[in-house]
């Protein structure tokens, strides 16, 4: 791969890295490196599988993150049923850098800006262990769809995706965030191993190009962040362009910013693709406009709030309440919030706390894949739960449970989308699940488990 690498690029390099060019390049000619992260919403409750998982995929630590491992090529764990299940995200070792660094906590309000495939998100949702506000935005429908699907196979309940530009959010939501994640958009120097279209729309302009796409969005970031919040700016990428000059010159154009660390992790020194991190603080001094109320919200948008959210949600909880007190006797996995209906689709919506309460009226005009945990479908004044429901809860939530071993044949034929034996006693609605992982639901009738895993999830070999 060396050899494919542009001569503009290896000009580069030799410029910022000196006499260890010849070390970076050569990482060029060696195998690039995996790795994957445990979900701490599934795998706290299971610890027991740790050495399952080390035996079956070789895994090793990885040392800036807890809860990361390296593994084996050839393991695949993303043909695994725990992957099924979300008990761990597939992710670039270096990339797990940015997420720790922001230091998530429990009952925060936090953005992560530019969030496909989800990552990073991921990790956030982890570290905040079901408590407060996360909002997950991309700006690119297809990427948005796909960090939707991450969101809900990791169980995630309090977190809401957006697909909106930077200044749509940012005119909305001023002073509103504990933290934001920032993963630029950037030249993508550090996916070079493992994309060799990175490699063919690389060049300088490019990288200028990114550079100045990456001031636009920082500067919609500091709108957004409280005083005394804390935004890291990470990039997949080398050059001082979009790393170190970006920042040098955001924080000259914003005194209220200072940089409390930054972090290199160079592919020749560490097993990673390398990442660029910077980790800023805005002082709690800063002179910012007070933070949007939902209400002033609301009318700067210039839309009501939806009579539907007023109107239904008593009606529509009525029939989950119904759903949870015979099929989740062990209670439906929600903090605050409200209920937003789309269609027949209804979703919990989670609120915030103090000056970062959200309501539905807040989401007017924008496109909203995934506004909070969706809990279900109404049809016909009938309650069907939804897939991102059984991956919120714990299997021992649930009126019955059918587990079974990772390699039983049960565990493949329900992820093929086939019908199961229903255990003696099952009637209704349950959860067909993988070592106490759950799987998706289930509906026992007549010594028979329909299977209600999507069409869309179901594999066919």
């Amino acid at each position: 791969m060396r050899a494919s690498l542009p001569k503009s690029f290896i000009n580069q390099m030799q410029h910022l890295l000196g006499h260890e060019t010849e070390r970076f390049l050569q990482s060029y000619d060696e195998p690039r490196t995996y790795g994957l992260r445990l979900n701490p919403l599934k795998y706290d409750q299971h610890e027991e599988l740790l050495g399952e998982l080390t035996s079956l995929f070789t895994l090793s630590p990885i040392r800036w993150c807890s809860n990361g491992y390296y593994y084996e090529e050839s393991a695949r764990p993303g043909k695994h049923p725990y992957h099924d299940a979300g008990l761990y995200y597939i992710q670039e070792p270096s990339a797990m850098t940015a997420a720790a660094l922001l230091d998530p906590q429990p009952g925060e309000v936090i953005l992560d800006l530019a969030a496909a495939p989800g990552g990073k998100t991921t990790q956030i949702a982890g570290a905040m262990k079901g408590q407060g506000l996360l909002i997950a935005n991309e700006i690119h429908p297809a990427r948005a769809k796909i960090l939707s699907e991450n969101v809900e196979r990791f169980g995630i309940a309090n977190a809401i995706v957006t697909n909106a530009a930077p200044d749509e959010l940012s005119r909305r939501f001023p002073a509103f965030f504990d933290r934001i994640m920032l993963d630029a958009p950037c030249s993508g120097e550090g996916m070079f191993r493992k994309d060799e279209q990175a490699i063919a729309e690389w060049s300088p302009e490019h990288v200028a190009m990114c550079a100045a796409r990456q001031t636009d969005i920082l500067e919609h970031a500091a709108i957004m962040l409280k005083p005394g919040g804390r935004l890291v700016y990470s990039t997949c990428t080398f050059n001082r362009s979009e790393n170190e000059e970006a920042i040098a010159a955001f924080c000259q154009q914003h005194p209220e910013f200072s940089v409390v660390e930054t972090e290199r992790v160079w592919p020749h020194l560490v097993r990673g693709e390398g990442h660029f991190v910077a980790v800023l603080r805005k002082s709690a001094e800063a002179n910012d406009a007070l933070p949007a109320t939902s209400e002033t919200r609301a009318k700067k948008s210039g839309k009501a709030k939806r009579s539907e959210s007023k109107e239904r949600p008593s009606s529509d909880m009525a029939f989950v309440q119904a759903f949870a007190a015979e099929s989740l006797p062990g209670g439906l996995p929600i903090g605050p919030g409200e209920t937003v209906r789309y269609g027949e689709a209804l979703y919990w919506l989670p609120q915030g706390a103090g000056s970062s309460l959200i309501a539905a009226a807040d989401l007017n005009g924008l496109k909203v894949p995934r506004p909070g945990l969706h809990l279900g479908d109404m049809k016909k004044n009938r309650f069907e739960p939804a897939h991102a429901l059984a991956l919120a809860i714990s299997a021992n939530h649930a009126a019955w449970v059918q587990s079974y071993a990772a390699e039983a044949p049960e565990v493949h034929a329900y992820l093929r989308g086939e019908t199961l034996p229903a255990e003696s006693g099952h009637t209704g609605w349950g959860i067909v699940a993988v070592n106490g992982l759950p799987l998706g639901w289930g509906k026992a009738s007549g010594g028979i488990v329909k299977n209600h895993l999507p069409k869309g999830l179901r594999r066919f070999k």
